[in-house]
């Protein structure tokens, strides 16, 4: 009898290390998703407006940094720099309890730390997402995105309970000790990672501002990756503005404890997991344009389903809300990625995903900040409403463009060659 797979990337071990860093990271990251936020709400009463900047510190690196970011990750070996991301976000939030433990903690260290993680993740992010293509072969991309995904979805689903139940027994900035601690645990992992890393060579003199506007110019010209990228722009950006205060209106709107949080959070996020699953098979049988355009339709309108919530009965609406949100956005997620890492040359992977984040998480701050006026002017529930009725319309993008024409992956691979078209 056979216990471990024999097919696929499950006999690589360069790619189990780097599954394994990050599901470690995963699920120490779940805790302090809910851990930090609910430290202002609960340890430093902190009000709607400041929550919401909180989101908007943490996201405001990807404006500030993520092109250059691009840039540099062209440039230089990805492995140093994922480690280097990992060990400074544990750095970084290991500041939080020991502030704590000397009755010292405020929410403008809460600001710094989440301003420092959020720059740690820019390099991380834009290393990582161009790192995988060289761990494994093109035809295996959406194999590895899934599996990381699936990393991820087991981390939604048992982190926010874990969380929950960590936050009411030790209180917030003790629970995220745990994800300081998980972070070092990715970093070990990913230095074990032994296949050697080849550095494509510039084509040029370097020059940051020619490369920088070569990585926009390559996203906004290519017929694909534009409207992909404003479809998930917009979604993010008015998903960010109603959940900015998500957490506000559930614990002081719904009055549910962190616990019952957290249990919705897990129960919601099989969404994921289901996501995660189905992508491949769905992109497969599908195309790749019928499954972006299905999910984006998908992942928008369900959201509307929180401000829909009656006050008596809340949780049902919002797992419910949850599951067919995560799922739809999951499985653009791994689509989309899946297809641009196929067709990209290598020597754009970096500055590609980095005017990417740019332009999709650039929006993430201006969202919150935009989240917290509504709702100190309009209050919560109106904001919820507004914010998840304008993003059920991020489809149209996707759906009014070539992209609802790309077929399965194989055939994607062999028409849309690695050529830069910028």
């Amino acid at each position: 009898m056979r216990i471990w797979p024999s097919g696929g990337l499950w006999r690589h071990p360069d790619f189990l290390r780097l599954w394994s860093a990050q599901t470690i990271s995963h699920f120490g990251s779940q805790v302090s998703q809910l851990a930090l936020p609910l430290a202002a709400i609960l340890v430093l009463d902190a009000s709607a407006f400041e929550v919401a900047l909180l989101g908007t510190v943490e996201f405001l690196p990807f404006l500030l940094f993520a092109l250059p970011a691009g840039v540099w990750v062209d440039r230089l070996p990805r492995k140093p720099i994922l480690v280097l991301g990992d060990l400074g976000r544990a750095l970084a939030l290991g500041s939080i309890p020991i502030a704590y433990a000397f009755d010292a903690l405020t929410i403008w260290q809460l600001y710094a730390v989440g301003f420092l993680v959020g720059v740690c993740t820019v390099f991380f992010d834009v290393a990582y997402q161009s790192f995988l293509p060289s761990l494994v072969e093109r035809e295996s991309l959406v194999e590895g995105n899934s599996k990381l995904e699936i990393s991820r979805s087991g981390a939604q689903l048992a982190g926010p309970g874990l969380a929950g139940a960590l936050i009411g027994a030790i209180t917030a900035p003790y629970a995220i000790l745990l994800d300081a601690i998980s972070f070092v645990g990715s970093a070990v992992l990913v230095l074990r990672i032994q296949r050697p890393e080849v550095v494509p060579e510039p084509t040029a003199k370097p020059s940051m501002r020619r490369e920088l506007m070569e990585g926009l110019r390559y996203l906004l010209g290519h017929r694909f990756w534009r409207p992909i990228a404003i479809t998930v722009a917009v979604s993010n950006f008015f998903n960010t503005l109603a959940f900015s205060i998500f957490l506000v209106y559930a614990v002081r709107d719904l009055g549910l404890s962190a616990q019952a949080i957290g249990v919705v959070f897990a129960i919601g996020n099989l969404g994921w997991l289901a996501g995660a699953v189905a992508a491949g098979r769905l992109a497969g049988r599908l195309g790749i344009g019928r499954t972006l355009v299905g999910s984006a339709v998908l992942f928008g309108p369900s959201l509307m389903l929180v401000p829909a919530a009656p006050e008596s009965q809340p949780i049902p609406f919002l797992v419910a809300a949850l599951i067919l949100g995560t799922f739809g956005g999951i499985v653009f997620n791994v689509t989309g990625i899946s297809f641009q890492q196929a067709v990209t040359p290598d020597r754009m992977l970096g500055r590609l995903n980095a005017s990417r984040r740019f332009i999709v998480w650039g929006v993430i701050p201006l969202g919150s900040l935009t989240g917290g006026v509504l709702a100190s002017q309009m209050g919560l529930r109106e904001t919820l409403w507004i914010g998840t009725i304008a993003g059920s319309f991020a489809f149209l993008p996707v759906l009014l463009s070539p992209v609802r024409s790309i077929g399965r992956m194989e055939d994607a691979i062999r028409e849309h060659s690695p050529v830069v078209d910028a």
